[in-house]
């Protein structure tokens, strides 16, 4: 077995018989399902899969096997996803960056996100925070937007890399204030928050987990998180949108399921009422909190309406950003 793909417990457990003969010999699942994650072993899109496994494999009788594919930003294990077989086995842990972000900045992408990875559930939603060193003198977003328009010279903003989150979110926080700042692309969060804690800019924009514990460490500090809503992680950090005074302010990542083209409606509903089942269990709300994210269940309509939502909402900002990947 490939060193990329894990087997989870095997489940004992067996499925009911589904109705319509849509379904392969009447009955879904018979055997594992596969789960395509789009980073390295280890990601966050893996933890969500773990968080959920136990709860499925009870419910569905079946294994879960998770299989890391980076490349191209997610693009390489959506795309493979979109292209396999439509029998309800194969899935990808789809997210903002892949399949809201990537239609725009993508010149030539190679699956259209709507049509070719149908929506299974949407399991999260994760909050990015504006984090500024601590020593910065800097104590609120007030007065780092009071900042940056006294120093426009001195705007520079860290991001995990061109068209993520972070990059967009700073751009379109940057661009509402009024100022030229200037965005520096990391190779990953991990480089992005190193640069900001060695002073080599004055702040980023990433996920909230990022910088937990460095703020508890006392060497960063928050000054607002992104969503419109305030994180319960750190309820006493205002909102961009409550305390910038820059209008409607709602930038935060998600991540989700996807089947590939053409999995049978029956499928979907099915998968999709047990992850939205699932996340409303006290024991996987706490687990998904922990992870410093949030339980945003969906359905496959809704969740699908939802991404359509937000390639309408990230098209025009990933356009005035300039950011391109051919």
């Amino acid at each position: 077995m490939n060193t990329t793909r894990r087997q989870f417990v095997a489940g004992s457990l067996a499925l009911g018989v589904l109705p319509g003969s849509v379904l392969a010999q009447d009955q879904w699942p018979n055997r594992p399902l596969r789960m395509i994650a789009g980073g390295s072993a280890g990601g966050v899109s893996d933890m969500f899969v773990r968080i959920l496994e136990t709860r499925l494999r009870e419910r569905l009788g079946q294994p879960l096997y998770l299989e890391n594919k980076p490349g191209a930003g997610g693009m390489l294990a959506a795309g493979l996803t979109s292209s396999a077989p439509p029998d309800g086995y194969t899935y990808y842990v789809s997210n903002l960056a892949t399949n809201a972000i990537g239609l725009a900045l993508y010149a030539k992408p190679t699956f259209d996100p709507v049509k070719e990875l149908p929506g299974v559930a949407r399991i999260s939603t994760l909050t990015n925070a504006v984090a500024v060193r601590a020593d910065s003198g800097i104590d609120s977003i007030g007065a780092l937007i009071a900042y940056m328009k006294a120093q426009p010279e001195k705007v520079f903003y860290a991001s995990a890399g061109v068209g993520t989150s972070s990059h967009l979110g700073g751009h379109l926080f940057v661009q509402r204030v009024g100022v030229p700042g200037k965005h520096v692309a990391y190779k990953g969060t991990a480089a992005g928050l190193t640069a900001l804690l060695a002073g080599e800019v004055l702040f980023a924009m990433d996920n909230l987990p990022l910088y937990v514990q460095q703020v508890k460490a006392g060497k960063l500090k928050l000054l607002a998180v992104t969503q419109a809503k305030r994180s319960p992680i750190f309820p006493d950090v205002p909102t961009i949108q409550e305390a910038a005074g820059l209008g409607p302010f709602d930038v935060f990542s998600w991540y989700g399921l996807s089947a590939s083209t053409g999995t049978p409606n029956a499928i979907l509903e099915r998968l999709g009422g047990e992850i939205v089942a699932a996340l409303k269990e006290p024991a996987i709300i706490s687990a998904v909190r922990e992870l410093g994210a949030e339980p945003a269940p969906l359905g496959p309509a809704e969740y699908q309406a939802f991404v359509q939502s937000e390639i309408r909402k990230w098209t025009p900002i990933v356009k005035s950003s300039g950011a391109s990947v051919s």
